[in-house]
């Protein structure tokens, strides 16, 4: 029908032509399309059997993903998350290409055919071990600057608050999987996002102090192809993320 090869032999079997990877993207999306038209008009999680795949960014990885995981395995036992660092990913083409079902982060998807709704905003503070001799709960810049600084590598958080003038240089950049035992051994202090530190105090004697000060936060959204709109499946996908920041809230309220 195509008067053309779409597959042809090559050293370590067969491969796609460029006609085939022409037609690759088309058909993907119109597979998706019927396959959409053809779900039932309810969506019942205790039920349903699929894969949603979602980007997240760093803070997203470390704040909520375990929530949604747990929540999602409690109500909808056959629904398998699969979760991918947005790091390494070109989101919006791969939003595109069906790729994916969602981004979660600070870096919202740009332009009319996704649709984007702000989840949560957070705050910065100054982590360090229990017993630190400048521990305080408010952290002003003067009380701040001359504090040894260690960075997160991985992760980025508030390297902003690092070069303000007269602070000390930072003294090691390490992954975060690294940080709580750097700070919990050290008279080392970071600045990481609230509920990034009510995860990390959770498991080190560690504590956290708030910064003196206007700071600019860290605002997180979620963000879809619009044509998913009215797909019952993903908008159970989206009340069960907002369900999870609700009570993501109201812990770090308490």
């Amino acid at each position: 029908m195509l008067k053309d090869d779409l597959f042809i032999r090559g050293p370590k079997g067969m491969v796609p032509t460029p006609r085939a990877e022409q037609l690759a993207d088309p058909i993907r999306v119109a597979l998706g399309g019927l396959l959409r038209s053809l779900e039932p008009p309810h969506f019942d999680p205790s039920r349903a059997t699929r894969t949603f795949r979602i980007a997240v960014d760093n803070y997203s990885a470390i704040v909520m993903v375990a929530p949604i995981v747990a929540r999602s395995a409690k109500i909808a036992p056959g629904i398998r998350l699969d979760f991918r660092p947005s790091g390494t990913l070109d989101v919006p083409d791969m939003l595109d290409r069906s790729e994916l079902d969602m981004a979660l982060g600070r870096d919202a998807a740009k332009g009319e055919r996704f649709s984007t709704k702000p989840l949560m905003r957070d705050s910065f503070v100054v982590v360090y071990r229990t017993g630190h001799p400048a521990a305080k709960s408010i952290f002003s810049a003067e009380r701040l600057a001359p504090l040894t600084k260690l960075e997160i590598s991985s992760a980025q958080f508030g390297a902003e608050f690092s070069v303000s003038s007269g602070a000390k240089p930072v003294a090691a950049s390490v992954p975060f999987l690294s940080a709580a035992q750097v700070l919990a051994t050290s008279d080392m202090v970071t600045i990481l996002p609230a509920h990034v530190a009510l995860d990390i105090v959770a498991h080190r004697e560690l504590s956290f102090g708030t910064l003196a000060g206007k700071h600019r936060p860290i605002e997180v959204s979620m963000s879809w192809p619009r044509r998913l709109d009215n797909q019952p499946a993903h908008v159970w996908l989206r009340d069960t993320v907002e369900t999870v920041i609700q009570g993501l809230e109201r812990t770090k309220a308490k």
